[in-house]
């Protein structure tokens, strides 16, 4: 009897019977090094930290920058001028007045240093708060950048402090900010009344014609016309001392809010940006359980929570993945046709 081959035949079905063991077919038996399906890896807990909300915004050293005055409050707009003074005014000037809807005057200043570059409304107007209704023009060096839609709504709120860094020149340094960032229509100043030449009357002396002037009232005092509105800007005015050069590139590091020990999280744990939005809370058996919150300022890396959380929770990362737009909520027919069919 050959034994080699009997132990060869026995080293055969061995083989067989473990690599049948092993393709069993059981997909319950974990893999090893890999966690089960459906298991959070990575959790983080909010905390509280002093938070801001701020950009940075690409810019140039400009001269004679224009800037927006907008409406104090709600009501009728009334201009104060009928001349407009073309020289740059050494203290702020009052050019108009917004009588609000209690009766109350609110007056509309453009700031030292400027000068009234258009009207943006016509008189009598009624206007809302927070409307373009000036334009005025800086009389000097200024720094003007550029934003556009993406960045509008961070910086719509009120800037509080602007930080500016001249590209291989001066900086950093405080910025004081002008105006409004809102886009302004085309303005327009109204030009001085032609004196108006009358005939003497037959008989009358050899006097020269005597020029009367308009009634005030008559005269058309300007306004939009409706037309495109210019780009949205932000423009700020650097300090006397720092040595400027039209046309050098600036970064301007813009904060439009602050708040001190606000509850946190990071942003990958949150669905939404503005206003409202969504976290998965884990809970002792790793189950997730997306709850609502409201949004509060953002620096890009965290986000503010003002509600939705107790600050105790255990928050999964990345945060719950946003609903899909029904079939045809956006006008389309299910079937694949457009809106138009």
């Amino acid at each position: 009897m050959d034994t080699r081959r009997v132990t060869g035949a026995g080293m055969a079905i061995l083989v067989a019977v473990v690599l049948g063991g092993c393709d069993s077919g059981d997909e319950s038996v974990p893999t090893p090094g890999l966690e089960a399906r459906g298991t959070v890896l990575t959790t983080v807990k909010p905390k509280r930290q002093n938070l801001s909300n701020q950009i940075s915004l690409s810019g140039s050293v400009t001269i004679n920058p224009v800037f927006g005055i907008v409406a104090p409050a709600d009501g009728e707009l009334r201009w104060l001028d009928k001349k407009p003074s073309t020289t740059a005014a050494v203290r702020p000037r009052w050019v108009a007045t917004v009588w609000d809807d209690n009766g109350d005057p609110r007056k509309v200043m453009i700031p030292k240093d400027s000068i009234l570059a258009g009207r943006l409304m016509d008189d009598r107007t009624d206007v809302t708060t927070g409307m373009p209704i000036v334009s005025a023009r800086h009389s000097g060096y200024g720094i003007v950048a550029e934003i556009d839609s993406a960045q509008a709504y961070r910086v719509s709120g009120a800037v509080t402090d602007v930080r500016a860094q001249i590209k291989n020149g001066p900086g950093p340094f405080s910025c004081t900010a002008l105006g409004t960032i809102a886009a302004l229509p085309a303005g327009t100043i109204p030009e001085p009344p032609p004196p108006v030449a009358t005939t003497p009357a037959p008989g009358a002396s050899d006097a020269p014609p005597v020029a009367t002037v308009p009634d005030p009232e008559q005269v058309d005092q300007g306004g939009s016309d409706g037309s495109e509105a210019t780009g949205m800007r932000l423009v700020c005015i650097p300090p006397a001392s720092v040595k400027l050069i039209n046309g050098a590139s600036v970064t301007l590091q813009v904060v439009t809010a602050k708040a001190s020990k606000v509850l946190v999280l990071p942003v990958e744990a949150v669905a939404g940006t503005q206003g409202k939005g969504k976290v998965d809370i884990v809970g002792a058996n790793q189950q997730r359980r997306t709850v609502d919150v409201a949004l509060g300022l953002t620096d890009g890396k965290v986000v503010q929570i003002k509600s939705g959380l107790k600050g105790d929770e255990t928050i999964a990362v990345p945060g719950p993945d946003l609903p899909a737009a029904a079939p045809g909520a956006d006008g389309s027919d299910p079937n694949g046709k457009g809106p138009n069919g």
